[in-house]
C-alpha cells in the first residue's frame, strides 16, 4: 500500500529457540516502526538479537510471538499468517544487502543486477536497461561489464546495493553491510544508503555493531540480550 504510514511495523516480537531446559530467548517483545524514506540502525554487540530481528522482518525466520507488517500487509501474527506467499513478498517488497556482497563470480556487474530483475519476470531488454540505469546512478557505469574479481570491495558492495534496489522494494534490509570495508568506504556506503532512502522513498534498516557508521541516520534502536531499547 503506497499510502500506509509505516513500511515496517514490528510489535512485541519474540523469538524462542529450543525447548525445555535448552530454551534460548533470542528476542523478547521487540517493537519498532520505520517510515518510507527513513534510514534506521539496529545497533548492538554480536549475539544481541540484531540478526534474528532482521531475518524475522525479512520473512526468513518465523517469529514465535508478535506481529510483523510489511508495507501495510500483515505477514505474521503469532506466527506466519496462513495463505501469505512469503517468497512472492520477499521478491516484490524486500531488498537485501549482506556483509559479503555475494555476487555471482561468472556474471558481470550488470548481469548480477539483471538476474534479480529476470527472476521477477522482466524481459532481458528491460532488465538490462534497469541494471544499466542503476549502476550509472551508483557511479559504476564504467565498471558494469567487469566481473566481481576485478572490482574493489567498495565497488562490489555498490553492485550488491544496485541488485537490492533493482525491483524498487519498499523495504531494504542490510546486515552489517560495511563490515568488510575500510572506514572511508564504509561511511560512503552509509551516505549512499541515506541518499537512496530519500530518493526512492524506501525504508532502509541497517544492522551494525559499529557506532562509527551511524552518523546521519534518522533513528537508532539499541539491542541488548534480545531487548530493543528506546530509540535515539
Amino acid at each position: 500500500m503506497d499510502d500506509c504510514r509505516y513500511a515496517i511495523e514490528v510489535e512485541n516480537l519474540t523469538k524462542i529457540y529450543g525447548k525445555g531446559g535448552s530454551t534460548v530467548i533470542a528476542l523478547s517483545g521487540a517493537s519498532i516502526q520505520v517510515k518510507p524514506g527513513e534510514l534506521v540502525a539496529i545497533l548492538g554487540p554480536s549475539g544481541s538479537g540484531k540478526t534474528t530481528l532482521l531475518t524475522s522482518i525479512g520473512l526468513i525466520n518465523e517469529p514465535t510471538h508478535g506481529r510483523v507488517v510489511i508495507d501495510g500487509t500483515v505477514v505474521a501474527d503469532e506466527g506466519w499468517l496462513p495463505g501469505i506467499d512469503l517468497k512472492r513478498l520477499r521478491r516484490e517488497k524486500l531488498g537485501f544487502i549482506f556483509q559479503a556482497h555475494n555476487l555471482i563470480p561468472f556474471l558481470t556487474a550488470r548481469e548480477n543486477v539483471m538476474i534479480a530483475l529476470e527472476i521477477n519476470q522482466l524481459s532481458r531488454g528491460e532488465a538490462k536497461a534497469r541494471a544499466t540505469e542503476l549502476l550509472g546512478v551508483l557511479n559504476l557505469g564504467h565498471r558494469m561489464d567487469n566481473y566481481p574479481s576485478s572490482l574493489s570491495g567498495g565497488e562490489a558492495q555498490r553492485v550488491a546495493i544496485a541488485r537490492a534496489l533493482a525491483n524498487k522494494p519498499k523495504v531494504i534490509l542490510a546486515d552489517e553491510p560495511t563490515a568488510a570495508l575500510d572506514t572511508e568506504n564504509g561511511k560512503n556506503v552509509m551516505i549512499l544508503l541515506k541518499k537512496l532512502a530519500l530518493e526512492n522513498h524506501s525504508a532502509i534498516l541497517v544492522v551494525t555493531h559499529d557506532h562509527r557508521m551511524v552518523d546521519g541516520f534518522d533513528r537508532i534502536f539499541h539491542v541488548n540480550d534480545g531487548h530493543v531499547n528506546t530509540e535515539s
